[in-house]
C-alpha cells in the first residue's frame, strides 16, 4: 500500500469519528464546552495527520495551533453570544490561514487579497475536498488486496448463517420470558427519522472535516501573489489625486463642522439643529463607524492600482493619505465623544461597546498602515493587521463585556441616572453575578419596585440550577452565574416576592 492511500487512509480514519463526535457534542445549543472539547480533537487530529506531512504547517504554520486553541476554549469561558460570535470568526480566519500556509502562502508577506483567498480555498477543500479522497487517493485495489476480498467472502457467510440461528434463539427467548421480550421490543423501537437526523448530522461534519484535513495535508502548492497572476487596470497620479484630493476636501468640511461643536458645547449643538446633545452623538456615532471602516479599504485599493513605478504618484498618494488618515483621527475622536454623551445619557450597551472596540481596532491599523503602506513595506501591512484583531478578541475576552455594562449601568443609577432593568435582565450569564450581587443595592430610590421584582425574578429563572442541563452546555461564565445566585438566593427571593405581592 503506498504512502498517499495510508495518509488518505489516516484522513478517513480522523474525519469519521470526528463526524461522530460532532453529532454527539454539537446538536447541543448554545456551544459552551461542548465545541471546546470538539475543537480540540479536531485540533489533535490535525497536529498528528500534520506529522506524516510536516512540510505542510512548518515554521509559522505551527503557531497557529495556539488561536485556535485559545478561541475553542473561550467558548467554555465566557457565556456572550456576541463573544462566541467573535471567537468563530477568529477560529474561521485561523483555519483559512492554516489552508493559506500549507499551499505554500507566505503569512507574514501575504496581502488581504491572498487571505481572501485562503478563506474561499478553504471553505471549497471542507466542501469538495472529500471528493479526490474518495475518488484518487485511495487506491481501492491496494486496499481489497492481500486477503481482503477472502477476508470479506468469509464475514459474508458467516453473517448469513449467524442471522437465522439469532432470529431462532432470539424468538424462543422472547417467547420464555416476558421481561426479556419488553427490552427486545423497546430495543427495536427505532425512531428512524431521528436516526436519519444523527446520520446526516455527523456524516455532513465528517466530510467537511475530511475535505479539510485533505486539502491542508494533502493539498497542491498555489501561487497566492495575484498580481503576478492577473493584471489589474492602473490608475496614475491624475486619477488618484483627483479621488482622494476630493474627498480630503470634504473629509475637512466636516473636520471643520466637528471642531465646532467641540468648543461650543450643547448650546451651539441645539441652537443649530434643535436636538439636545445626546440625541446629536446618537443619531451620528454609527454613521461615522462606517465611514472609518470605508476608508481602510478605499485607500488600499488606491495604492494597489497606482502606477508602481511612478514615484510623483507615489509621494502625492503618501500625502493626501496621511492628510486623510490626520482628518480622520478627528472624526474618530468625534464619534467617541458621541459615544461618551451617548452613554452619559442613555447607559452603555453591547451595541455600542462593540462598535467601539472596533473604532479602537481601525486606529491601531491605520497608525499601522501608516507605518508600512506609507512607507513602502505594504506586504507587512496584512499579518499586522490580523495579529491587532487577534489582540482585539483576546482584550475583550479579558474585559468580559457583559459584566462592564453591567457595571457601568449599575453606577449610573447609583448617581442618580436611570437604570434599564429590562435590558440587564437580558445579558448573558457573564453579568449575573455583578447583577446579583448589586441588585439589593439598588433601592427604591433608584429602580422603581417593578423593575428591580422583574430583574430579580428574571435573574432567578435564567441561573438558577436547571435539570436535563449536561456537561456539554458548561460553562465557566454559566457557572459563575448559577453561583452567584446561589449566594444570593435570600435576597433576590425576597426581592421577587415581597414586591409581586404588592
Amino acid at each position: 500500500m503506498n504512502e498517499k492511500t495510508k495518509f488518505a487512509l489516516g484522513i478517513v480514519a480522523a474525519a469519521l469519528p470526528l463526524g461522530a463526535l460532532a453529532d454527539g457534542l454539537l446538536r447541543a445549543a448554545p456551544w459552551d464546552l461542548n465545541f471546546a472539547v470538539w475543537m480540540a480533537v479536531f485540533v489533535a487530529a490535525l497536529a498528528l495527520l500534520a506529522r506524516w506531512r510536516p512540510a505542510a504547517l512548518a515554521g509559522s504554520g505551527r503557531w497557529f495551533f495556539l488561536p485556535l486553541l485559545v478561541f475553542s476554549a473561550a467558548f467554555a469561558w465566557r457565556d456572550s453570544p456576541a463573544l462566541k460570535m467573535l471567537n468563530l470568526l477568529g477560529l474561521l480566519v485561523t483555519l483559512s490561514l492554516v489552508v493559506l500556509r500549507a499551499q505554500g502562502g507566505r503569512l507574514r508577506e501575504a496581502g488581504l487579497a491572498e487571505y481572501a483567498l485562503g478563506s474561499v480555498i478553504a471553505a471549497l477543500n471542507a466542501a469538495l475536498g472529500m471528493l479526490p479522497v474518495l475518488s484518487s487517493d485511495l487506491e481501492w485495489k491496494e486496499i481489497f488486496s492481500d486477503g481482503w476480498s477472502k477476508r470479506s467472502v468469509a464475514i459474508g457467510r458467516g453473517l448469513l448463517l449467524a442471522v437465522p440461528l439469532l432470529l431462532l434463539f432470539g424468538g424462543l427467548f422472547v417467547a420464555a420470558d416476558a421481561v426479556f421480550e419488553g427490552i427486545v421490543r423497546e430495543a427495536l423501537h427505532l425512531n428512524f427519522p431521528e436516526i436519519i437526523s444523527h446520520f446526516f448530522f455527523a456524516a455532513f461534519c465528517a466530510w467537511a472535516v475530511a475535505g479539510f484535513l485533505r486539502g491542508t495535508l494533502l493539498g497542491k502548492e498555489r501561487e497566492f501573489a495575484l498580481a503576478r497572476r492577473f493584471e489589474f487596470p492602473a490608475l496614475g497620479m491624475i486619477e488618484m489625486a483627483i479621488v482622494l484630493g476630493s474627498l480630503d476636501a470634504l473629509f475637512l468640511g466636516f473636520v471643520v463642522v466637528q471642531l465646532r461643536y467641540f468648543f461650543g458645547g450643547a448650546e451651539l449643538v441645539q441652537m443649530t439643529t434643535g436636538l439636545t446633545y445626546a440625541e446629536y452623538a446618537r443619531r451620528g456615532f454609527f454613521e461615522l463607524v462606517a465611514v472609518a471602516a470605508l476608508v481602510l479599504p478605499l485607500l488600499l485599493a488606491m495604492h494597489w492600482l497606482l502606477k508602481k513605478d511612478d514615484s510623483a504618484g507615489e509621494r502625492i498618494f503618501r500625502g493626501l493619505a496621511a492628510a486623510q488618515i490626520a482628518m480622520l483621527f478627528v472624526i474618530m475622536a468625534s464619534a467617541l465623544e458621541r459615544m461618551r454623551l451617548y452613554q452619559s445619557e442613555y447607559g452603555l450597551t453591547e451595541e455600542c461597546l462593540y462598535p467601539t472596540a472596533f473604532m479602537a481596532w481601525l486606529a491601531v491599523v491605520f497608525v499601522w498602515f501608516v507605518v508600512t503602506v506609507l512607507r513602502g513595506r505594504r506586504k507587512h501591512f496584512a499579518f499586522g493587521a490580523l495579529v491587532a484583531g487577534y489582540l482585539l478578541i483576546g482584550a475583550l475576552q479579558l474585559l468580559n463585556p457583559d459584566a462592564l455594562i453591567a457595571r457601568a449601568n449599575i453606577a449610573r443609577a447609583l448617581a442618580g441616572k436611570s437604570f434599564d432593568a429590562r435590558y440587564a435582565g437580558h445579558l448573558s450569564a457573564d453579568a449575573a453575578p455583578v447583577l446579583a450581587k448589586s441588585l439589593p443595592a439598588l433601592g427604591p430610590g433608584v429602580v422603581s419596585p417593578s423593575d428591580r421584582c422583574a430583574l430579580a425574578a428574571r435573574i432567578i429563572k435564567r441561573w438558577s440550577p436547571a435539570e436535563g442541563v449536561g456537561w456539554r452546555r458548561w460553562s465557566l461564565g454559566r457557572a459563575r452565574a448559577i453561583e452567584a445566585v446561589r449566594e444570593n438566593a435570600a435576597a433576590l427571593t425576597v426581592l421577587a416576592c415581597s414586591e409581586n405581592k404588592e
